[in-house]
């Protein structure tokens, strides 16, 4: 198994930003994803005219990931501009699989600006294991 550093995981996250499709926001947002055998998953935010139906960089990396089989996450470098944070669904989404998860926050020129675990950014999520507290 190949070690995957941070800085590489951004640039990963850059890179993915280059596919992004934005017309409307302008803010182009790469996510790249770590998954606990190494495999490395990215994606970049998907807009639409009708809003509803865009898709962050986060959630395609982890679908990309969960569709082949992928449930295990160690860490996602997220890459804008103001290196911005994963939004609430984003947050919601990737709990469901990795509360302990590392995340990375950069900008677009590789700078690192934080570097977090997704339970510090959303403290007393709701995940699976809720579901059947007794």
């Amino acid at each position: 198994m190949t070690t995957i550093n941070d800085q590489q995981l951004v640039a990963a996250a850059i890179a993915a930003s280059q596919h992004a499709y934005i017309p409307y926001s302008r803010y182009a947002v790469g996510a790249a994803l770590l998954a606990g055998d190494g495999t490395l998953y990215t994606g970049c935010n998907v807009e639409s005219a009708s809003f509803s139906p865009t898709i962050c960089a986060e959630r395609t990396a982890l679908v990309k990931a969960i569709s082949e089989g992928q449930r295990d996450f160690m860490a996602v470098a997220v890459a804008t501009r103001d290196a911005g944070s994963p939004c609430g669904v984003c947050r919601q989404l990737l709990y469901e699989f990795s509360p302990s998860m590392r995340v990375i926050l950069a900008d677009l020129d590789g700078n690192l600006r934080l570097t977090t675990t997704l339970e510090e950014l959303l403290p007393h999520g709701f995940g699976p294991f809720d579901l059947y507290a007794e």
